[in-house]
């Protein structure tokens, strides 16, 4: 046997740092009441009162927003980027998580990174408040170049089978509701670094006017979760949909949870962060592009009745959370689904 592992460990897999990686996530995870981790399989007892019970799942990554995460050497925010990303996912539907399962590949294993995107992953669990209920770490050899990783992260969550949100009653005279992201979020990263890193060769330390953080900071912020205020929207029947704004941006999300008579028209109202007017001036970015690639400084676009306005507006600021009222719903003309003015 030992000879077997050393010949292993001589083709690049190390069992041994695998091992003390799973040890690490264990004394993790204590701290939020799981009492197995890194056996075959997770088990989730199935014990909410629900009539008829609708499970929600999705499976998502980061992106090369981890490219950054490389650069920095930084890697406690791109497992809460994930979890809050497949958050947004489900709750575009009004399901609530209930537990998540990670896969994190490398080439060489190093615990200490992993155990730090791990917590990062368990962060993103807590402040959501479900349970991270298991996963697996690859170590593949000559797979992955040096010091890079993969990570993709699997949400299954619950809502009751006649309170899904599917848009399908959106109508002419609905209004539209953007939250504000955070900033990139987890898209549009190949070509802001291309911009950014290749164009402009700046690097992760460099400032440039407008922000408080250096490139490096500002790339890395967190991809928002809205599961606190939208849920409670959800809960008082508010809203008729939702688009979570990622890849595709407006033109392509919005569109996804329209009925087929009607459109939505946009007033950009919102004061969009400084990085996004950064990117698109210096990298010459056409109008339908920006509103293609990013989200523009909007994370997530809920669509209500106009006659629910003042009870959703009391809703968000009771929850101090920002908004915008930025658009309609109106009759679609030709086949546009999406105008932004």
């Amino acid at each position: 046997m030992a000879e077997s592992e050393s010949k292993y460990s001589e083709a690049g897999v190390n069992i041994d740092k695998g091992n003390q990686a799973v040890k690490k996530i264990k004394a993790m995870v204590k701290r939020i009441g799981v009492r197995e981790i890194g056996k075959f399989s997770g088990f989730f007892p199935l014990t909410k009162n629900f009539n008829k019970p609708v499970l929600v799942s999705s499976a998502d990554g980061v992106g090369t927003k981890l490219k950054v995460a490389f650069m920095m050497n930084k890697h406690n925010t791109v497992g809460k980027d994930l979890v809050n990303h497949c958050v947004d996912d489900i709750l575009v539907y009004g399901a609530k998580p209930l537990f998540f399962l990670d896969y994190i590949a490398t080439g060489k294993l190093e615990p200490d990174v992993v155990s730090s995107i791990v917590s990062g992953i368990l962060d993103g669990c807590m402040e959501n408040e479900f349970i991270l209920l298991g996963g697996e770490t690859a170590e593949m050899p000559g797979f992955y170049k040096d010091n890079e990783y993969d990570v993709a992260g699997f949400i299954v969550g619950i809502v009751e089978g006649d309170k899904i949100v599917d848009g399908k009653n959106i109508k002419k005279g609905d209004l539209l509701i953007g939250l504000p992201s955070s900033g990139l979020h987890t898209n549009g990263y190949s070509l802001a670094r291309y911009i950014i890193f290749e164009q402009l060769k700046l690097t992760v330390d460099s400032k440039i006017d407008g922000l408080s953080k250096t490139i490096g900071d500002e790339l890395l912020k967190t991809h928002r979760s809205y599961l606190k205020p939208v849920f409670k929207l959800v809960e008082n029947d508010l809203i008729k949909g939702m688009a979570h704004i990622t890849g595709g941006g407006f033109i392509d999300n919005i569109p996804r949870i329209l009925p087929d008579a009607v459109a939505v028209q946009i007033e950009r109202i919102w004061q969009v962060p400084e990085i996004f007017n950064f990117l698109c001036e210096k990298g010459n970015i056409s109008f339908k592009e920006r509103y293609r690639v990013f989200n523009m400084g909007i994370g997530m676009v809920l669509i209500i009745d106009k006659n629910h306005l003042s009870r959703v507006e009391d809703i968000l600021d009771h929850m101090d959370e920002k908004y915008y009222l930025i658009g309609q719903v109106v009759k679609k003309k030709g086949s546009r689904k999406i105008i932004i003015k």
